[in-house]
């Protein structure tokens, strides 16, 4: 039996792209046809890896490759707009998009009016949602297992240090990059929604502490809910030596929930059922390249997208989903700007992250 399969392509081969492209590998439905990055070295690395053709020029590639499906943006987080729109409105493709998906709410807005338009598909990757840890936790929460949530917390203390940053022109910048929530945190953001509910309001205080950037490297934040909830937000990429901790409790009036690990896939505490701990804590030290990091959540997610056009179900992020954690983001960024608490439903925009830099997106928009 003949087995349809989907033709991907990946614009941008930094190492999450090789995390994606073996994901697209290992699904049935799905065909890895060929990356593209604007660094030749990068591009030929992953085309002979996979046995794929590369290029150079993402439209270049469009001629050559006439019959592709879908496109991974998994460029620098300034550039996934203009080479989403460009894929969509100039190709007719679905997306998949890198985290932090947009920059700006504004700019997820008008994509989805175009996906809509063209009859495409948009697909944000928070490859988190899937970490059994926090599948247990979110199914405690919907069984009433931790009962209401009380006090939620993250805690991420990990090291970026100078070198870090310097390895690329758009790192910890506010156009291409956003500090520490929007780049390492951004999947914390997330979970603070996806398991608590949508935040009513935020206070934050931003810091660059340890590194010569422009964006913040610590964030100290709290929060509410609208039931009455509050929470607290601790990101750092000032930490040293090393990487410490990246943790997210729960304390509920029925018990306690805590994930921790490298990329919140151990269930630390869990005091309904405390053997769920083993049961539903993931081991991605055996993961090749940064994938300890990544997690195995890609491809889960890619089972997802297959499943979408195969099976015609629903992407469980939706657009609307998407943009509540975009809109949660900002909130924080906006409160720092103006000192004081930010309504989410306002949707106060930040005016620093993703603000316009034309000299830096120059460095990769195809000549």
């Amino acid at each position: 039996m003949n087995i349809k399969k989907f033709k991907v392509a990946v614009i941008g081969c930094g190492r999450i792209a090789g995390h994606h492209a073996r994901s697209i590998e290992q699904n049935e439905y799905l065909e890895l046809a060929a990356v593209c990055d604007l660094a030749i070295d990068r591009a030929e690395a992953y085309g002979t890896e996979f046995k794929i053709p590369y290029f150079v020029d993402y439209r270049e590639m469009f001629k050559a490759i006439t019959d592709l499906d879908i496109v991974v943006i998994a460029t620098p987080s300034g550039m996934h707009f203009e080479h989403a729109m460009e894929v969509m409105e100039e190709y007719s493709k679905h997306v998949v998009i890198e985290k932090p998906t947009f920059m700006r709410p504004e700019q997820l807005m008008h994509a989805k009016t175009i996906a809509l338009k063209k009859g495409l598909q948009i697909f944000p990757v928070f490859q988190n949602r899937y970490n059994s840890a926090v599948e247990r936790v979110r199914k405690a929460l919907q069984n009433d297992e931790l009962g209401d949530i009380r006090i939620m917390n993250v805690r991420l203390r990990w090291c970026r240090p100078q070198r870090y940053y310097d390895l690329s022109p758009w790192r910890g910048t506010y156009s291409h990059d956003g500090g520490a929530i929007t780049n390492q945190g951004i999947h914390h953001i997330d979970l603070l929604r996806y398991l608590g509910g949508e935040v009513d309001r935020v206070s934050a205080t931003m810091r660059t502490l340890g590194a010569n950037i422009e964006v913040e490297d610590s964030v100290v934040a709290t929060f509410a809910y609208a039931n009455g909830a509050i929470g607290s937000l601790e990101v750092t990429t000032a930490a040293r030596p090393d990487d410490f901790e990246a943790s997210l409790s729960i304390v509920g009036s029925k018990g306690l929930a805590q994930l921790g690990g490298i990329a919140v896939n151990k269930l630390e505490i869990f005091t309904p059922q405390p053997a769920d701990c083993i049961t539903f804590s993931d081991d991605f030290s055996d993961l090749p390249d940064r994938g300890r990091v990544y997690g195995r959540g890609h491809g889960r997610m890619y089972e997802d997208i297959a499943a979408f056009f195969i099976k015609n179900k629903n992407y469980p992020v939706s657009l609307d989903d998407c943009a509540n954690t975009i809109n949660l983001l900002h909130a924080f960024y906006s409160s720092d700007e103006k000192g004081g608490w930010i309504n989410i439903n306002d949707h106060v925009k930040s005016e620093r992250l993703g603000r316009t830099n034309d000299s830096i997106s120059d460095l990769y928009r195809t000549k």
